[in-house]
């Protein structure tokens, strides 16, 4: 922030002073508390304070963000695991307006009710500083096409880790960011049955607690697997099991046929006749159309 202290134009071979400067008009201006970067935007306003207060409150929210780390594409989706609202926001620069606008077009072809594309720059040229410090505010990343990358904005992209992503062909951009999109969706959680013990004898051993002497009736129960009691057919209680032994010792496994004593994970309320399924959950990756 400062105070315009003076205000010059150039013309032919020397710098001429003005008063006012309008649209189109190159300047130089003296009065800045230090050297901006290029492409940084001025806003001018009539109260000093005022403008110090904000400049102050922007240069904090700055210095948060360096300490702060970025991510890159791939590791997008688990930066956003998680959080509210699940959008990849996007600063696009191509090397025509034309090829902006129809790349934006099909960024936002790319909808799903759990994710979004959100696009909050899209302009022709380079890839700059200016570029890479909106990414890295907003939490995302820089595509470019047909566009090359200023080196000071590689340079600060490596240091603060914010992604910067080159392309010369539409369809594999539009692919990369539609896989990136679909990670993030919450996996399809598929059950997939395992095996049935039959509760046969309960019995309680010292220091240890309720143990159900089960046989395993159909398919084989493991020791990581999930677990719900059955009375009656109904589901009684959902949970792990805590010790899975083979006579004495501790197994891994016990396949249909054999006994086994079990002990459940924060339950013992079983019964002579209740029966033990064992299941696993499998994480099924989904795509946007899902």
């Amino acid at each position: 922030y400062g105070r315009v202290r003076a205000m010059q134009e150039p013309r032919g071979d020397g710098l001429f002073p003005i008063e006012v400067a309008g649209p189109s008009v190159p300047v130089e201006v003296a009065g800045l508390d230090e050297m901006p970067e290029a492409g940084s935007l001025f806003h001018g306003m009539k109260d000093l304070k005022k403008a110090a207060e904000i400049a102050n409150m922007v240069r904090q929210q700055e210095n948060e963000l360096a300490r702060s780390r970025g991510f890159s594409l791939e590791e997008w989706s688990k930066a956003r695991a998680g959080t509210m609202v699940k959008e990849l926001v996007i600063v696009l620069k191509c090397d025509v307006q034309g090829t902006a606008e129809t790349i934006k077009a099909e960024l936002d072809k790319l909808k799903h009710e759990e994710v979004r594309v959100k696009v909050i720059h899209a302009a022709v040229g380079q890839v700059t500083t200016t570029d890479v410090h909106l990414a890295e505010a907003a939490g995302g990343i820089v595509v470019g096409f047909h566009v090359g990358v200023d080196s000071k904005a590689r340079e600060l992209a490596d240091n603060h880790h914010v992604d910067i992503r080159t392309y010369d062909v539409i369809y594999k951009l539009i692919e990369e960011i539609r896989d990136a999109l679909a990670g993030l969706l919450a996996p399809e959680l598929v059950e997939q049955y395992e095996g049935t013990a039959e509760i046969r004898m309960v019995f309680k051993v010292s220091k240890v607690g309720r143990v159900a002497g089960c046989m395993v009736t159909k398919g084989t129960i493991k020791r990581d697997n999930k677990v719900r009691l059955l009375r009656d057919g109904v589901p009684i209680y959902e949970t792990v099991i805590a010790s899975l032994k083979r006579e004495k010792d501790d197994a891994a496994e016990v396949r249909e046929g054999f006994e086994c004593g079990i002990q459940l994970k924060n339950y013992d309320d079983f019964k002579e006749g209740d029966l033990i399924e064992a299941f696993r959950v499998e994480e099924h990756k989904r795509s946007l159309d899902s």
